[in-house]
């Protein structure tokens, strides 16, 4: 059994209405430095079976029709472990 994870961020030239609004919480909780912050989402895909070329491939296909909206975002896949 293998682990894949799929994670998805708004791409660069979106605005994030979220990021910015947890920016903005973060001096008021007593946090400092931070510039800026960007929210995405992360997705833990467990196989039945080994994470080979197939699998990957399937699972990027995954990413691009259910797990990311690629017009506004872009998303990274990798095998955990």
């Amino acid at each position: 059994m293998a682990r894949v994870i799929v994670d998805v961020m708004l791409k660069p030239e979106i605005l994030d209405p979220q990021g910015q609004a947890i920016a903005r919480a973060l001096p008021r909780l007593g946090f400092s430095g931070v510039t800026a912050v960007r929210q995405g989402k992360r997705f833990e895909i467990e196989l039945d079976g080994p994470a080979d070329e197939a699998a990957i491939s399937d699972v990027r296909k995954m990413a691009e029709t259910l797990l990311a909206n690629t017009v506004i975002e872009d998303y990274t896949v990798r095998v955990e472990g």
